[in-house]
């Protein structure tokens, strides 16, 4: 069974820090409306959420890199609105990676793509290197820009696509995960033993290594985990439990999913 996901999902600024305002609109309380909305739909399609914030108080770029990373999450998606410096004068939503390959391209182009389909201008997805939330995280990690605050155009569009600007990024998110998950191939393999205690683990560990058999130990749950090969076809690890079964052991086939 795939294994489920964490994200966390940081709203732009925050307390004394607004970001963007436009006539008396502020950055800070946009993203947060929005990073609570994404969150709440990942959430409710089995996604562990977690948020650098969820009310009005600021901690640095930095502090919220340093949760994302803290945090053991998958992803660290932030949420902003853009601004210029001549009002009016831009449109659309953008994606901020720190270098555009890899996972972070992907859940950027996800993301990216799903937010012109919901109708925003496509400004596509850009290198930000410079930003901390990206250069200091340790996960992939994207910067949304949803829209314009200092654009009339794209506040009305913002408040009256809301519920389709929040499952746009969410489904972008949804989109990487099950690509994933999908590029990475599932194995099966024999399990024979599960002790609290790693002596007696150790000990089975050393028998099976005796008889030729290509035993390994997983520490998984509390628990230390014997288990023999790892074989993609399942045919195969039914043929090493008859062997083991034969051999006098207990045995139980477990489906793992490889881990990149």
């Amino acid at each position: 069974m795939a294994e489920r996901k964490t994200v966390i999902i940081d709203a732009g600024h925050g307390g004394a820090n607004p970001g963007a305002v436009y006539m008396g609109r502020q950055e800070k309380d946009d993203a947060l409306r929005l990073a609570l909305a994404v969150g709440n739909l990942l959430e409710q399609s089995g996604v562990n959420v977690l948020y650098t914030r969820v009310n009005d108080v600021f901690d640095t770029p930095l502090e919220k890199a340093q949760m994302g990373n803290q945090s053991g999450a998958d992803y660290f998606i932030s949420i902003h609105r853009n601004a210029m410096p001549i009002p009016g004068s831009a449109s659309g939503a953008e994606v901020l990676v720190y270098q555009d390959e890899g996972v972070p391209a992907l859940l950027a182009e996800n993301i990216s793509r799903n937010l012109t389909e919901a109708g925003f201008a496509d400004l596509g997805v850009k290198e930000r290197p410079g930003l901390i939330v990206l250069r200091r995280t340790q996960m992939p990690a994207v910067l949304v820009e949803a829209g314009f605050i200092d654009n009339p155009e794209d506040n009305r569009f913002f408040d009256d696509n809301f519920e389709n600007i929040a499952k746009a990024i969410a489904n972008g998110v949804l989109e990487t995960i099950r690509q994933q998950q999908m590029a990475r191939p599932e194995y099966y393999q024999v399990q024979v033993g599960a002790y609290r205690d790693r002596v007696p683990a150790d000990r089975l560990l050393k028998e099976l290594e005796s008889r030729g058999l290509p035993a390994f130990i997983v520490h998984d749950d509390g628990y230390y985990k014997v288990r023999v090969g790892a074989f993609l076809n399942m045919d195969n690890a039914a043929n090493m439990e008859r062997i083991l079964r034969n051999m006098g052991y207990p045995t139980l086939m477990v489906r793992e999913q490889a881990v990149y």
